[in-house]
C-alpha cells in the first residue's frame, strides 16, 4: 500500500514561539495515523531542532526541511546540507517547490543533484513538479511535467525512485482565482504515474506516493484524497491553522 501523506509546508511564516504553539496544538489532537498514513511538517530551517524535539516520541509524524543544498559541505554561505539535516534526525526534505524554481531559478538538473544527495543520506525527498498558467492554457502541461520527471528522476534506479515522494503543484490554480477540480487533480496524477510506469513499470509506479499541492483545505481534502491516484497533499496556508490541518490529516485514505 502506498503511503498516504499529509505534508504541511509552513514556508517563510511564523515566529519560533508561534511555531511551537502550532505544533503543540496539532500534536494534542487525535489522529488515526499508521505506517502508511503519516503527517509531515516542513518547517523553516531555524525551527528544525525545536520541531524534531517536539515529535521525537510521536509515532508516524515526521519533520521535513523545506530545502537543502546539492553538496555535502563547503563554502556555501547560507545553505543547509543533508549532513546537517541528518544530524538533527530530519527524515524528509521538500525539493523543487514551484517557488524555489521561480524565485531562485532552480533547474531540473540542479534538482537531480539534490535528489541524489538526499537519497544518499537516506532522507526522503518530496519532489515537486507542476505547470504555470501559460503552459496549462497552451495545453502542453503533460509534456511540461513529464520533462520535469524525466530530467530530475529518470537517472535513478528502480529501488531509489521508490524512495521519492512526488508532489504535483498546479501553479496555475494557486493564487490566480482559478480552481483545479478533483477530476483535474486525478487526471494529472494518473498521467504522472503513467510517465513513471513508462520508465519503471506499473509495479514500481504503483508504489510511489503522489501528493496534491493545489490549495488543499479542510473543505476539499476528502474529495481530493478520495481520488485513486491522489495520495495526500502538500499543504500551504491551511497548514498554519491547527483545526484546518487536523481535518486534512484526518481526510487521508
Amino acid at each position: 500500500m502506498r503511503k498516504q501523506i499529509a505534508a504541511a509546508n509552513w514556508k517563510m511564516n511564523l515566529t519560533l514561539q508561534q511555531g511551537e504553539q502550532l505544533l503543540d496544538a496539532l500534536l494534542a489532537k487525535e489522529y488515526n495515523l499508521s505506517v502508511n498514513r503519516v503527517a509531515v511538517f516542513a518547517v523553516p530551517s531555524p525551527y528544525l531542532a525545536m520541531a524534531q524535539q517536539k515529535i521525537k516520541d510521536v509515532q508516524h509524524v515526521f519533520i521535513a526541511a523545506q530545502n537543502c543544498y546539492s553538496k555535502k559541505s563547503g563554502a556555501y554561505t547560507g545553505e543547509v546540507s543533508v549532513e546537517m539535516l541528518t544530524s538533527l534526525g530530519v527524515q524528509f526534505v521538500v525539493l523543487g517547490h514551484s517557488e524555489r524554481r521561480e524565485y531562485f531559478a532552480e533547474s531540473n538538473k540542479f534538482l537531480a543533484d539534490k535528489l541524489d544527495i538526499a537519497l544518499e543520506y537516506r532522507i526522503t525527498p518530496i519532489f515537486c513538479c507542476g505547470e504555470p498558467l501559460g503552459i496549462r492554457e497552451a495545453g502542453t502541461q503533460n509534456e511540461f511535467v513529464a520533462k520535469q520527471l524525466e530530467d530530475s528522476l529518470f537517472h535513478l534506479d528502480e529501488e531509489a525512485v521508490q524512495k521519492v515522494v512526488i508532489a504535483y503543484e498546479p501553479i496555475w490554480a494557486i493564487g490566480t482565482g482559478k480552481t483545479a477540480t478533483s477530476a483535474q487533480a486525478q487526471q494529472m496524477h494518473a498521467y504522472l504515474r503513467s510517465v513513471l510506469a513508462s520508465k519503471y513499470g506499473d509495479t514500481v509506479a504503483g508504489n510511489i506516493s503522489i501528493l496534491y499541492g493545489g490549495s488543499v483545505k479542510a473543505n476539499n481534502a476528502v474529495e481530493l484524497f478520495s481520488q485513486p491516484d491522489v495520495d495526500g497533499g502538500l499543504v500551504g496556508g491551511a497548514s498554519l491553522i491547527a483545526d484546518e490541518f487536523t481535518a486534512i490529516i484526518n481526510a487521508l485514505k
